[in-house]
Order: structure tokens, then C-alpha cells, then sequence
């Protein structure tokens, strides 16, 4: 079939949503011809009053939002807002309610849209083709709205008939039904307070903790366990309880819209939909609203690195490899069976960087944790000798998504300074986390998988072999300041058989629980920002099952609820303590006092901040044996109180403490001139805080 073509950028229409405050805008009319006039006066003539004519409109109008400029940072891959072009958009045009509809397709002969508004009928409603050789099918089709499903009919240039879902569409059919709907991002945000302040809650010197979270199984409703909760609903729950618990931030496994849900929404097709699973794009506004209202930040998980190869959706989305690789070696995921992104196509960069911004500004998103990204930076990321290419200089390295990294990060971080791009990244790629200006990737922050795999072997190992091992639990320090390291416990180490984080400990009952709280409180008065996945909060036993809710009932259990409890005491701790937070990614924040006592295995650190009256002392016992008079060097004189106790009766601990300050005394260890006697209480992690002097005028007065 002949393409059709439109060669003009018109003025932008008056588009009917996705802006805060919409204005009244002056309605156009279409100009009639000279024949039309005549026929028209002369009936008025015959008649006192003539009937208003509807305007003269085609089934598919000539229209375009695109100007030549934008043409122009399209096909550069510098337009990192075409969510404001492409896809489909509700608008009014001549006088006439519609959609616009644009979409990406350069290799293809022909193309309709084609929906339940014209029977799915393909040869109907065909889009114009731009002369400019941009690729882009465009046009405005009358009296179709919020809505409608539809799917672009492509007659590819081989031949084939291809139905595809539309990339950019913002909402679509609840799976198992693959079409888009007409949709739009419009909503009255009221919180204006936070985005105000964002910058402060997301800063660097700042306390950060996470809990992770998948929306389909973190609760479900008693009377219909197969439901899913909606956004809305789920606000009503997850508000008050990560408020309680005293997380900064939530981080939502993928809601981007997935066909498979055993995927957890890492094979995305919907890249700028929120899934319909759990509602519309505005109850999911309204959940990230009230997070924001209580004091929490969102962080989404986003997936630039694979999509699946479903019929629908973006793999050989004109008959060609338009968004993937062509070369599989580049192309294909061997370990998700799923297609890989062609970093190096520039159009490519500008859907995935718009993507990216779309949910910061439209969701206002307080961050991006990055999927998967040693999978996009090593060309032989899980593939054998024979099955990759090396670079021009001969390396390993994606020379191609390297590059496309740094300019998403330099795309995020200009457009909104006050967010935080996370990296999921298990290798030593060097400067991950640094500035693209001094050769990093220009990540804020990136997971510290190598102290979550050291630590969690460690603490599975019997206390009585854990002095054979104990350079695995201090190796971390030795590298902890080359990153901005996040801390990470997430849903990857409680599926597939690797059991909860509770079943990973040894010993009885009552030895895991404590084992439990002590890794939590290892993890908290460790350097870096903190990330707990859902359920492992309260000690849940069983793993993560993406199927079923989490195992609330269990807090029936006052060792459910004494693990739940040190968690609170924990954030509450994290967030109190300055020494714990303001050089969390600075070799400054930590010194070893004894980091070399393998035989008892324990382990003794100071945290700093910037006030060294804030100076903590973190005392860890990796074993059930009690130690009483136990010597710790301190820096200075005066008494030191106990400010937290992981075995503490609350916690469901044996409640072994030190409940009076301790003076210190002129006695040198640990290298210090000063030292205290304390008692070390079993499996447990305690904090030490030098009491300030109080006031001569104060004691007066008391």
C-alpha cells in the first residue's frame, strides 16, 4: 500500500489533559469552501434561523505535535520527552474531541489504528507518514477518547501483518488482554511540601532506608486472598506501616505494565504504563501522594537493560529489530530469554531516557534503582567463549551502553538534581557511582552485593566456626569508600530455594531470631544506605511468594513481633544518630577500634559524623557466649551510656545489658588512652554514646 504523507508540523492543539491546571482554551473552527458558503447562504435566505453545520472532518485528519526541531533531538536521541509526542493523546482539533496518535515505525509500508471504535477494521483509519524520513506515523482521528483500545495495524516492509500494542501508551488491558487504552497522566497534585523539601530527604548526608516491595504480594484482602489490592487500597495500609516503621523511603519492584506476572514485573512491554493489575494511572498518583504526604520518599524500579519477545510488544516491532539489537550477541539475553536494547540507535537512547524522566515528572518519582546494569556493561555478561564480540579496542566492555548510562544520568540529575538514580551492579566496574565528569557512570548510589554475599554466608555459618571466617564480615571495609554503597537484603535472597532471611541463620529458634536482629543491626551501623525487602522485617519464615500475601499472621508471635520491633528501634537509631548517616560514604564516618579478634568473634567500630560529640561506639558479638568486664578502648573521657541493645527483652532477647553509664578509666587499649568495662550480651549488637555534660546552671535549677 502507498504511504501516505504529512509534511507540515502544525500549530499544537489544545490537548484536553496531562497538564496540572488546565485553561479554557478558544475552540477552532474549520474553514469551509466557497461552494460550502454558498450553499449556506442561500439557505439562510429561505429561512429566519439555519441549523449550525458539524464540522467537516476526515476519519484519520492530516496532524502533527511534532516541529522540525523536534524532528531534529529525535533522531539525534536528545528528545528525552517524547512521552509529550508519541503515543496517543486526547485532543481538540477543528472543533472536534480526538485522539492524536503517533508512532514509530520507519520500516514499515503501511499503518492503521485499529480498535473497538472501528471493529478492529485495518484498513479504515491509516496514519500519515512524515516526509522527513523520521519514521513517524501520525494523525488525529475524530470522536475517539479516554478509553478507547486500540493497537497499531503494521504492514511491515517484508510483508508481514503485525498487531502491536502502542510503546508509549500510559495505560493498558489488564493481562491477560494485550491492547492499549487511551489515557492520560492528569491529576492535582497536592504535595507540593515535599517536593519542595525532596532535596533534603534524598541527600547524601542524609538517612536512607529502604524497604522493597512488590505491589502484588505485600498484602491481599483476607475475603478475596486472589485479589489483588489497588493502588488506592493499598495506600490505606502501606502508609501508616512503613510510617511505623520508620523507612524513608519505599521501593516498588517494577509496576511498569508486564504481560507475565511470574516475572515480577521485570519483563516490561508497557514502558510508560502503570500496570492496570492494580488500577489507574491516577491511583497510583494518589499512593505516591500519600507517601509523600507522611514523609516518604518512592523509588521505582526501572528496567533499561531487556524486554520480552511477546507478540505485542516492542521486539520486531515493524518487522524489523527497530528497538533491539540485530545482532543477538548484543541483542539476546541468554539467562532471561528476552531481548536487549540497541544502545547505540539514537532514537533507542530517547525512549528509554524519556521513559525514564516520564515517572520522575508525570509520578514524581523520588529515584530510579537501575535493573540488571553488569548485564548492559560487559559484552560477555553470561555468554561463553565464542558467543560475543569484543569492542573496537578489544575488551569486554558495552562501549554503546556505557555511553547511554552516562547520559541518562546526566539527563536525570539536570532535569531533577533532587533525585537518586541506584545501580544494581555486581561487579568492580570502576566509578559506578562517580561523576560522569571524572569518568564515572554517574550513578548516585549503587547495591553492595559483595557485603550482602560475604554477610549472609558468614552469619549462615554455626558462631562456633564463625572465627575461621571473619575476614569475610571485615573484607567489606576495605573497599566500602570506592562506591556510594547501598546495603542491600533484597527479594533475590528469598526465592529459589535460598530460604528466608530468618531460615538462613543457624541454631535453634530462639539463636536465629537473635542472629537475625544482629545481622539487621550489623547492617544499620555499617557504612552506607540501607534496603530491607518486605516481610524480612518481621522474620517471616517462609519465602517470598510472589503468589500469596506475606505472612502477617505471624506477628501473633512475640518473636515475629521482637524482630519487627528492633527493625523500628533500628530506623529510629539510623535516623537520631548523626554519626550514622553524615559520612555514611566517607572513610572519615568509620574507624576500626578492633576489627582483628577472630577467636571470640566480635567486632568493634566506631561511626562518626560531623560533631565529634556524636561519635558512636558499635560493640557486635557473633557468638551465644556472654562476656562480662570486657575492656573497650574510647577516644574520650566521661560516661558512656548504652543507647541501643539488640538483646533487649523488647526484641525478644535475654535482656543481658549494661543499664547504668559507664565511666570511663585511665587505662590504654585498644590503642586509646581510655577505655570503659562493659558486658557483652550474646548474639547481639550494642551502641555506646558518650552522655553530654549538663549545664552547671541546669543541675542548679534541677
Amino acid at each position: 500500500m502507498a504511504k501516505k504523507k504529512i509534511d507540515t508540523a502544525k500549530d499544537a492543539p489544545v490537548e484536553i489533559a496531562d497538564v496540572k491546571k488546565a485553561k479554557p482554551a478558544a475552540k477552532k473552527t474549520a474553514v469551509a469552501d466557497k461552494s460550502e458558503k454558498s450553499a449556506v447562504s442561500k439557505s439562510a435566505s429561505k429561512t429566519k434561523k439555519a441549523e449550525p453545520t458539524a464540522p467537516q472532518v476526515n476519519a484519520v485528519e492530516p496532524y502533527s505535535r511534532f516541529t522540525d526541531f523536534d524532528i531534529a533531538l529525535f533522531r539525534s536521541g536528545k528528545h528525552y520527552k517524547l512521552y509529550e509526542k508519541l503515543g496517543s493523546h486526547v485532543i481538540e482539533f477543528n472543533g472536534v474531541t480526538g485522539t492524536y496518535f503517533a508512532v514509530w515505525a520507519p520500516n514499515a509500508q503501511y499503518i492503521s489504528v485499529i480498535g473497538n471504535f472501528n471493529g478492529w477494521n485495518r484498513g479504515s483509519h491509516g496514519l500519515y507518514v512524515r516526509w522527513d524520513g523520521s519514521g513517524i506515523w501520525e494523525g488525529f482521528i475524530p470522536n475517539v477518547g479516554n478509553g478507547e483500545t486500540y493497537k497499531y495495524y503494521i504492514k511491515s516492509s517484508t510483508g508481514a501483518d503485525l498487531e502491536k500494542a502502542d510503546p508509549f501508551a500510559l495505560r493498558w488491558e489488564v493481562a491477560p488482554r494485550t491492547a492499549s487504552i487511551v489515557a492520560d497522566t492528569y491529576y492535582e497534585w497536592s504535595d507540593g511540601e515535599w517536593m519542595k523539601e525532596r532535596y533534603r530527604h534524598n541527600a547524601l548526608d542524609k538517612p536512607y532506608s529502604v524497604y522493597e516491595m512488590h505491589v502484588g504480594s505485600w498484602a491481599r484482602s483476607p475475603e478475596s486472598p486472589d485479589e489483588f489490592l489497588t493502588y488506592t487500597q493499598l495506600a490505606d495500609k502501606l502508609v501508616p506501616y512503613i510510617k511505623e516503621m520508620g523507612f524513608t523511603h519505599v521501593e516498588f519492584m517494577p509496576i511498569m505494565e508486564h504481560p507475565y506476572y511470574p516475572s515480577w514485573g521485570y519483563q516490561i512491554t508497557g514502558f510508560f504504563a502503570a500496570s492496570s493489575r492494580y488500577g489507574s494511572p491516577q491511583e497510583l498518583m494518589i499512593l505516591i501522594e500519600k507517601l509523600h504526604e507522611a514523609g516518604i520518599g518512592v523509588i521505582l524500579d526501572w528496567v533499561p537493560s531487556h524486554f520480552p519477545g511477546d507478540a505485542h510488544g516492542l521486539y520486531n516491532f515493524d518487522g524489523t529489530h527497530l528497538y533491539e539489537h540485530e545482532d543477538l550477541r548484543k541483542g539476546f539475553h541468554p539467562d532471561w530469554k528476552s531481548y536487549i536494547f540497541n544502545y547505540g540507535r539514537n532514537e533507542v537512547r530517547a525512549f528509554l531516557i524519556s521513559n525514564a524522566l516520564f515517572w520522575l515528572d508525570r509520578y514524581h518519582a523520588d529515584g530510579l534503582r537501575v535493573d540488571a546494569v553488569a548485564s548492559m556493561l560487559y559484552l560477555d555478561y553470561s555468554r561463553n567463549h565464542g558467543e560475543w564480540e569484543p569492542n573496537i579496542y578489544g575488551g569486554n566492555e558495552n562501549l554503546e551502553a556505557i555511553s547511554f548510562l552516562k547520559e541518562f544520568n546526566e539527563a536525570v540529575y539536570s532535569h531533577f538534581p533532587d533525585t537518586q538514580t541506584i545501580a544494581e551492579e555486581s561487579t568492580s566496574f570502576t566509578g559506578v557511582s562517580r561523576p560522569v565528569y571524572t569518568g564515572g557512570l554517574g550513578f548516585g548510589m549503587k547495591w553492595m552485593m559483595g557485603w550482602m554475599h560475604d554477610s549472609i554466608k558468614y552469619f549462615s555459618a554455626d558462631p562456633i566456626y564463625r572465627k575461621y571466617h571473619h575476614n569475610q564480615i571485615t573484607f567489606s571495609l576495605i573497599y566500602a569508600f570506592t562506591e556510594n554503597f547501598m546495603l542491600p537484603f533484597s527479594h533475590d535472597e528469598v526465592v529459589y530455594g535460598k530460604g528466608s532471611m530468618l531460615r538462613k541463620m543457624p541454631g535453634d529458634e530462639w539463636q536465629q531470631f537473635a542472629n537475625l536482629r544482629l545481622l539487621y543491626s550489623y547492617m544499620f551501623t555499617h557504612p552506607g544506605s540501607k534496603l530491607l525487602f518486605m516481610g524480612g522485617e518481621f522474620g517471616q519464615g517462609t519465602e517470598w511468594n510472589f503468589q500469596n500475601s506475606l505472612d502477617w499472621h505471624v506477628l501473633e508471635y512475640p518473636n515475629h513481633q521482637g524482630i519487627k520491633e528492633v527493625v523500628k528501634a533500628l530506623n529510629q537509631l539510623y535516623k537520631d544518630e548523626p554519626a550514622l548517616y553524615e559520612k555514611s560514604f566517607d572513610y572519615n564516618g568509620f574507624e576500626w577500634v578492633d576489627g582483628g579478634n577472630a577467636n571470640d568473634s566480635i567486632l568493634i567500630y566506631n561511626r562518626k559524623g560531623i560533631d565529634e560529640a556524636n561519635e558512636l561506639v558499635i560493640v557486635l558479638n557473633m557468638t551465644p557466649m556472654v562476656h562480662h568486664d570486657f575492656r573497650v578502648g574510647v577516644h574520650t573521657t566521661g560516661k558512656w551510656g548504652e543507647i541501643f541493645n539488640s538483646d533487649a527483652k523488647k526484641f525478644w532477647g535475654s535482656g543481658i545489658d549494661n543499664p547504668k553509664p559507664i565511666n570511663t578509666e585511665t587505662v590504654n587499649w585498644h590503642g586509646r588512652e581510655q577505655s570503659i568495662k562493659i558486658t557483652i550480651p550474646p548474639l547481639a549488637a550494642i551502641v555506646f554514646k558518650k552522655e553530654k555534660t549538663v549545664p552547671p546552671k541546669y543541675e542548679l535549677k534541677k
